[in-house]
């Protein structure tokens, strides 16, 4: 065992994108456990948008990381050391552990991992996006068979997933990503039916070629101008689950919506949520996710940052869309 805890602590408030200087790399010996705790040697790091907006300072869902702690995130690792009743040497774990190598934890929050599951699976289409996927969709895009969901972030951890559901579920998937890349992987691994590149010039244009009916369900990951642009596609009462916005997220003055006339026009019905807000659907939703996986008719990709220290890289890399599929940081 490394004697070493390896951990990124927050220290300061990013004015726009993130910066080195924000982050502060820290080493620090283990101490022993107290009765009750267990230490774990991270594998996987899960890095995932909203760490963003915990960076700021401010009201929200849940209180903004503090200046000088441990940058929150999910982690996936093998029991070290255990003074913990319920958790053995030896057992695969996964929890809020933050950005660091080796957690401490009094064991709330901790939950196994499905032995039956790939690994990274579980911080991914098996995880907290796969969920937020289904969840966002099923209980507020409620697609019917034929309809046309509309997904933006389409080759990121979310996206990718709605759109395979909605298909699964007998609609007409279409994306929005950023580059012929990513929408040929959109089309061609993931199955959609159509994939825009909203970097190509012709957001408008090609979004209107590839929904000629119109669009009856747009989950949104990133707000701003494709916001504005599927807004002008809605059909009278369609549905948008709002997600993520991640295009403003860096952003140092906040956008207005320029079409919003269309949410009253057209009677659409958009909900703002949080994965959380959905706890009582969490068994059904990994049900069907874990289902669909094991047979064959769920695509995932991921892409790993290589050690701690390349966190923050990767983190400010995802918030500018480098990445395909889920991002991860390979701890160990």
């Amino acid at each position: 065992m490394s004697a070493l805890n390896l951990q990124i602590r927050l220290a300061a408030r990013p004015q726009g994108t993130p910066r080195p200087e924000d982050f502060q790399l820290v080493e620090s010996p283990h101490a022993p456990l107290a009765e009750g705790q267990l230490r774990v040697r991270g594998q996987y790091l899960s890095l995932d948008p909203y760490m963003r907006g915990r960076m700021n300072e401010g009201r929200s869902y849940v209180p903004p990381v503090e200046l000088g702690a441990v940058m929150c995130g999910e982690v996936i690792g093998e029991v070290l050391e255990s003074r913990h009743p319920q958790f053995a040497v030896g057992e695969l774990v996964a929890g809020d552990l933050g950005w660091q190598t080796h957690p401490v934890t009094d064991g709330r929050g901790l939950r196994r991992l499905d032995a039956r599951l790939p690994q990274t699976a579980q911080l991914s289409v098996c995880g907290m996006p796969g969920i937020t996927a289904w969840c966002g969709l099923m209980r507020i895009g409620q697609p019917k068979p034929g309809e046309t969901v509309v997904v933006s972030a389409a080759a990121g951890a979310v996206g990718s997933i709605v759109g395979q559901i909605a298909r699964l579920k007998g609609a007409r998937a279409v994306g929005i990503a950023g580059g012929a890349d990513k929408c040929r992987h959109v089309v061609e691994e993931l199955g959609f039916d159509a994939c825009i590149d909203y970097k190509g010039g012709r957001l408008v244009e090609d979004l209107k070629a590839a929904t000629p009916g119109g669009v009856d369900v747009y989950f949104d990951n990133v707000g701003g101008p494709i916001l504005d642009a599927v807004l002008g596609r809605m059909n009278p009462f369609s549905r948008l689950p709002l997600c993520g916005l991640i295009s403003q997220y860096n952003a140092t003055e906040a956008y207005g919506v320029k079409n919003f006339r269309s949410i009253l026009v057209n009677r659409i019905r958009v909900q703002g949520f949080i994965v959380f807000d959905f706890q009582s659907d969490y068994r059904e939703a990994m049900g069907e996710l874990a289902g669909w996986l094991a047979a064959g008719q769920l695509r995932y990709r991921e892409t790993i940052a290589q050690g701690l220290r390349a966190a923050p890289a990767a983190f400010v890399g995802m918030l500018r869309g480098d990445n395909l599929g889920k991002q991860l940081v390979k701890l160990a």
